[in-house]
Formats: C-alpha cells, sequence, structure tokens
C-alpha cells in the first residue's frame, strides 16, 4: 500500500510560503486548507494565493476546501491547476455533480467529512470519489489533538472501498504525529496530513519519520502472528 505524507502549510510560515514549498519537496502533495471564516471559524486563504502557490511549488496541491457552497467555488481550484481538490459532506449541495465536475476539469475529486459525520450515506457513492477525507480533529484550526474517536468511521470507509476494488485515497487530517500516524494506518489511511509535525523541525526529516513510522506499523503487523490468524 502507497503512503502518502501531505504537509500542511497551515503550519508553515506565511511570510515565506514560496521557501516553505521548497523545504518540503519529498512530499507527495502540499495541503492547503481553504477557511472562509463561515463553514468554519477561522479565515485563511483564498483563490489567488493558491493561483500563486500553484506557479512556484515543487509538489502538486492538494486542495481542502472548509468554505460554504463549494458548488459554486470548487471548480475555479481545480481550473487553477490543483491536482486534488476536497470539499465538505456538510456544506455541498450536489456531491455527486460537483466531483464529476472536478474530474472533467482535471483534478482528483475528494469528499471530507468531519468527526461527527456519518460515513453511511456516502459509501454507495464512493465510485465517484477519489479521495475520502476522515477529519481526525474539528476543522478550522491547526496544532489540535487527533481524536482516535475517528477510527471506527475510517475502518468502515476503508472496507467499503476494499470490498468495491476502488482506487480511493484514504486522507486523515488532524493530529497527525509520528505517535499517531500508526493508529490511522491501522484503520486503513494511506494519505496523511502533517503540519506541525513537519514544519516544527526539518521537514524533510519529519517527512522520513512519518514514513518510516507507517512502515514500521505495517511491518510489525505483518510480523505479528495475530494479525495473520482467520
Amino acid at each position: 500500500m502507497a503512503t502518502r505524507i501531505n504537509p500542511s502549510i497551515l503550519a508553515a510560515d506565511f511570510a515565506n510560503l514560496e521557501r516553505e514549498l521548497g523545504r518540503i519537496g519529498t512530499a507527495d502533495l502540499v495541503h492547503v486548507d481553504i477557511m472562509d471564516n463561515h463553514f468554519v471559524p477561522n479565515l485563511t486563504f483564498g483563490l489567488p494565493m493558491v493561483q500563486r502557490l500553484q506557479q512556484v511549488s515543487p509538489v502538486p496541491l492538494d486542495v481542502h476546501l472548509m468554505i460554504d457552497d463549494p458548488d459554486r467555488w470548487a471548480p475555479g481550484y481545480a481550473e487553477a491547476g490543483a491536482a486534488s481538490v476536497t470539499f465538505h459532506a456538510e456544506a455541498v449541495n450536489e456531491p455527486v455533480a460537483l466531483a464529476r465536475h472536478l474530474r472533467q476539469i482535471g483534478a482528483r475529486a475528494g469528499i471530507a467529512l468531519k468527526p461527527g459525520t456519518d460515513a453511511a450515506p456516502y459509501l454507495d457513492l464512493l465510485p465517484e470519489f477519489d479521495q475520502v477525507l476522515i477529519m481526525t480533529v474539528e476543522p478550522g484550526f491547526g496544532g489540535q489533538s487527533f481524536i482516535s474517536e475517528t477510527m471506527p468511521k475510517l475502518r468502515r470507509v476503508a472496507d467499503a472501498v476494499e470490498a468495491a476494488g476502488l482506487d480511493v485515497w484514504l486522507q486523515v487530517d488532524g493530529g497527525i504525529t509520528v505517535d499517531t500516524i500508526g493508529i490511522a494506518a491501522e484503520a486503513g489511511a494511506d494519505t496523511f496530513v502533517a503540519g506541525s509535525a513537519v514544519f516544527r523541525g526539518v521537514p524533510e526529516e519529519r517527512i522520513t519519520e512519518l514514513r518510516a513510522a507507517v512502515a514500521s506499523h505495517r511491518h510489525e503487523r505483518h510480523e505479528d502472528p495475530a494479525s495473520l490468524d482467520g
């Protein structure tokens, strides 16, 4: 199983974003949180910022829209060149139509679920998406603690993806560190957003440590005879 590490620039130095992007060249994508101070109580970037980041980033953009009315605004981020655009289930009116539109433009289409949002209504829609983001904190602010109670939901989505034989990335965002990334990997995640755990240090070293933590966890699971029973 692939392991994707997507550093969140929410934890980067906003005054030096081009330099910060240059420090994460070994990442898979860079996670860009768009907040409108309506859907979540915080305000970050908008489309002009993403357009500029697209011009200078050494890795593709993974845009996470924490905004009202993504049906209207999400296509603009795909048109700006973002490799992946994820909108929230709680904010979208027509998730399938929007996902198809994003794919038509050329972006991967993702749907995000808050910690308290049930995944069940979306399981039959999984073929319409390229990514499901399970929020492991309440969206709106970086630096929060990992909510382990979200892991059964992640496992349920992972099992549904596997049962259907789909190529859907399973992303987690919030409180991801070398201590929690293995928990999320065990529950089925393959794509990990990490902010403070990457930028509060030497980013390339932190990215390597996160990858190693996932690999070590998977190796231990494989080597554990109990994990092979049944």
